[in-house]
């Protein structure tokens, strides 16, 4: 007997204002996504191409950052990574550093299928072209919401230097990506992530997404993993693999190796949240900021999309 499918969507964590932002497009976005990569399943498509599908659309929608309407870097460009794992093979491609391609996700499948796993920067670019990717120009990225945000960082930075103190970091506006978990119809799980990383970031910063282990973990034995957040701070955690390894290797549950692997998060000082499904179609969605757009749904269940806790 096969396993109904099961999708799951986020769109970011620690990134909006209960009661400042109309949530009505967020939620569209999240079911548009959630809508492509149910698409996959239910004609009986593999999780790898249901979260590619699901990553995608996010990519292509720019109220989320990530592809088009990814944020700015200090230098007022645009550097996105993105990654993809299948938890059947342990397969994982992954890019960094991007700056011309219309959905990095894409690129990071393309990487899965040759002799490499993370391609950055110029290489990642040649790669994309000798492949037939389409080089967009900078103004496709282009968004004035995040122009603005960016503007609003550096003159606070500006601002408190000239007060001789350190600016905080806008945690209302730091951490933003988008990915997918899958599990098929076959039992088999998959993962994706894309980012355009944090605004007012240093030329050349790579986060959490595009590291196995990090951002993105997808193993049939015992979950995919998709993350969010304060990426230096899931680095250094090994989040999403850590919830694997609380599966495998101790026998936790899904909820439980979440919640534990986002502790340490908040120890270290960070904030964010994951997405998770395990092999039993089991979906874990916690996280420890302000709120995380995220979304879900099963065979033969309507989708669900929620930011808050409510």
């Amino acid at each position: 007997m096969t396993a109904p499918y099961t999708l799951a969507v986020h769109g970011g964590a620690g990134t909006i204002a209960r009661g400042q932002t109309d949530a009505a497009p967020y939620h569209a976005g999240l079911r548009v996504a959630l809508a492509a990569g149910e698409a996959v399943l239910a004609q009986g498509g593999s999780a790898l191409d249901a979260v590619v599908a699901a990553v995608q659309a996010l990519e292509d929608e720019p109220l989320f950052n990530a592809g088009r309407g990814s944020v700015y870097t200090s230098a007022a460009q645009h550097e996105m990574d993105a990654a993809v794992m299948d938890g059947s093979t342990l397969a994982a491609g992954a890019v960094a550093g991007v700056r011309t391609l219309r959905n990095p996700v894409q690129l990071a499948r393309t990487v899965m299928d040759s002799n490499f796993v993370l391609l950055s920067g110029d290489g990642a670019e040649q790669f994309a072209r000798d492949h037939g990717f389409e080089a967009m120009p900078p103004g496709y990225f282009h968004t004035e919401h995040r122009l603005a945000q960016l503007h609003h960082l550096q003159n606070a930075a500006s601002a408190a230097m000239q007060m001789d103190h350190v600016a905080p970091l806008d945690e209302t506006r730091k951490f933003g990506t988008v990915g997918a978990v899958a599990l098929d119809s076959a039992g088999h799980l998959a993962s994706a992530v894309s980012t355009g990383g944090m605004t007012n970031k240093h030329p050349g910063r790579i986060g959490d997404s595009p590291l196995v282990g990090a951002g993105i973990y997808a193993n049939d034995q015992s979950c995919a993993v998709s993350a969010t957040g304060s990426g230096e701070y899931f680095i250094r955690a090994c989040v999403a693999h850590d919830i694997h390894a609380r599966m495998a290797y101790a026998g936790a549950t899904l909820d439980t190796a979440s919640g534990a692997a986002l502790a340490e998060v908040g120890r270290l000082g960070g904030e964010g949240g994951v997405i998770a499904v395990d092999r039993q179609g089991n979906i874990a969605l916690p996280y420890i900021s302000a709120g995380m757009y995220r979304g879900w749904v099963r065979a033969g269940e309507a989708a669900q999309t929620r930011i808050f806790e409510d």
